[in-house]
């Protein structure tokens, strides 16, 4: 031991800090390939820098693009930001004079206009509330560790610029000289007197190449097979939890935690996994529950069942209130058909009441004589009101009053009956 003290020397390719990071990523940016792309090669390039299946990457994109929308821009950013194979530059730095590139610059200019657009749309008209930053967020957070981690890996190797060409030599079989002599050399005393510009002198015979040694045979190896990783197990058992909770709050009178919101939260936390699983190269079996879910919350967004109420429960109720302390304030349903009937009910002070119903008819029934305030609205089926109907898809609310055919001076009653998906009608008896 002689007590001098060791100095480590630093672990080669560790980046210091976000700085010098954020600047090695885009001198040593992804280049997209010419094969094994499918569009622009965005997702072949990211997949091909950082030793990712393409195939998680084009999920991700999927998933961010449902999730929040910020997917379509990131890929029109990758297409107009990242250089090919082949070029010198990108098309935006092409665009401003920098080099060459595959990307014409009107083309440029076009992909320019669709980031703009599609960015905007992504952040002010995402389904999912503050989903178009989060899904930017994670998109960056992704491309950022993923640098961290393997950005000394698979660098690409610059593509040199164009050069004039050399001028000609002649080299060929024609060669042009220059017709002035050159002076020759002092002549010295030869003891043989002959010239020795005259001298033709065989030239050495070459030396045998040596034969090359063939390459031995390789060895059989048994494919090692991939330790399981434990990504897919904890993501799902964490989308669980997330849907368990979500669906819990829900009942328990959270209106934020609707059907869209509780997919959508699913939807980040399997997208979450699928980015950890991209560092810790498993997960891929996540992509198999993204797919049924982002059709889901693509479905989910359509009109019919925009404000889709997981409360309420499940069959055919008919109820058929005696007095006022009988009638309730609301008539929740998730699935089954709603046959409520008010003319059991005395005659006396004004009342109100709403029927809410996820999918299936709801049939109100009011006394002949009432004067009704009502709102009736579905979203896919037949509405109709009295003397008021409208039927399809996403049809305006019908909202108005309706005195019966004795005139003003019945019974005061305020309804308001909506549905996600099925028929509503409200009638006298």
């Amino acid at each position: 031991m002689s007590g001098a003290s060791e100095t480590r020397s630093p672990k080669p390719g560790v980046l210091n800090g976000f700085e010098e990071t954020v600047k090695d990523f885009w001198n040593s940016r992804p280049r997209r390939p010419h094969s094994g792309r499918k569009l622009a090669g965005v997702a072949a390039a990211i997949g091909r820098r950082y030793g990712i299946d393409p195939v998680v990457v084009r999920i991700a994109l999927v998933v961010t693009t449902i999730f929040g929308g910020f997917g379509v821009p990131f890929y029109l950013l990758g297409w107009l930001f990242l250089p090919g194979e082949s070029d010198e530059v990108s098309g935006f730095e092409s665009l401003i004079g920098r080099g060459r590139s595959s990307v014409s610059p009107a083309f440029a200019v076009v992909l320019m206009i669709l980031t703009v657009v599609s960015a905007g749309g992504s952040i002010t008209g995402s389904w999912f509330d503050g989903g178009g930053l989060i899904s930017c967020a994670l998109i960056a957070a992704a491309l950022y560790l993923l640098h961290r981690s393997r950005g000394h890996e698979n660098r690409p190797a610059p593509v040199a610029a164009r050069t004039s060409y050399p001028a000609f030599t002649g080299n060929g079989a024609f060669t042009m000289t220059d017709t002035a002599e050159a002076p020759s050399p002092a002549r010295g005393w030869d003891p043989l007197a002959a010239d020795p510009a005259g001298w033709d002198l065989p030239d050495a015979p070459p030396a045998p190449e040596p034969r090359p040694t063939p390459p031995p045979p390789p060895s059989y190896q048994a494919p090692q097979r991939r330790p399981r990783s434990k990504v897919g197990s904890a993501t799902f058992a964490l989308a669980v939890v997330t849907a368990g909770a979500a669906v819990l709050a829900g009942l328990n009178g959270a209106t934020w935690f609707d059907a869209q919101h509780i997919v959508g939260l699913v939807l980040g936390v399997v997208g979450i996994g699928l980015v950890a699983g991209a560092f810790a190269r498993g997960g891929r079996g996540l992509i198999g529950l993204a797919i049924p879910l982002a059709i889901a919350g693509l479905v989910l967004t359509a009109a019919p069942f925009k404000n889709f109420d997981v409360r309420g429960g499940l069959g055919d109720i008919s109820p058929t209130p005696q007095s006022l302390a009988e009638l309730k304030p609301l008539y929740q349903h998730a699935a089954g058909d709603i046959n409520l009937d008010l003319t059991e009910l005395p005659a006396g002070a004004p009342y109100s009441t709403t029927v809410s119903n996820g999918a299936g008819n709801t049939t109100v029934t009011v006394p002949e004589n009432a004067d009704v305030t009502f709102d009736c609205h579905t979203g896919a089926g037949e509405t109709s009101c009295f003397n008021r109907k409208s039927d399809g898809v996403g049809e305006a609310a019908l909202i108005g009053t309706d005195n019966g055919p004795d005139g003003v001076g019945g019974q005061k009653i305020t309804l308001k009956v909506s549905n996600n998906v099925g028929d509503v009608e409200v009638r006298r008896d």
